[in-house]
């Protein structure tokens, strides 16, 4: 089991920033493939920003490609999500997920491919 904590979100006006963290306990976090997803008031789930157990591979969908960056630490058992010039478009509850794997550079981007998953952390755009 993977117990999986977000925290970071609020509410900002467009065009500032926010970093949300997730923390992780219980199985090796390193063993994890890791992942951000969103979803938004009526829409499904959808994939954000993943990364690789080693952090040296990371996969964006196309509307935060430049905007947003996953990063990970794993002696802190925490993926990361710098997420910059952030529009309404971007309001949403987002979660993160947790991949076990054994190979080092799997990115992970489809949501049923997840095993573990937080509660979700707010994020709202609004001026």
């Amino acid at each position: 089991q993977v117990r999986l904590v977000e925290s970071g979100g609020g509410l900002v006006q467009p065009g500032e920033s926010l970093r949300l963290s997730c923390v992780a306990s219980g199985r090796t976090f390193s063993n994890n493939a890791m992942g951000w997803f969103r979803q938004a008031p009526g829409k499904e789930r959808r994939f954000v920003a993943a990364i690789s157990r080693n952090g040296a591979s990371t996969s964006y969908v196309d509307s935060v490609k430049g905007r947003f960056t996953i990063s990970r630490d794993n002696a802190k058992n925490a993926v990361y999500l710098q997420m910059n010039n952030l529009g309404p478009e971007d309001t949403a509850v987002y979660y993160c997920a947790a991949h076990p794997t054994a190979l080092q550079s799997l990115i992970v981007t489809i949501t049923s491919d997840y095993d573990y998953w937080g509660q979700g952390t707010q994020v709202t755009v609004s001026s």
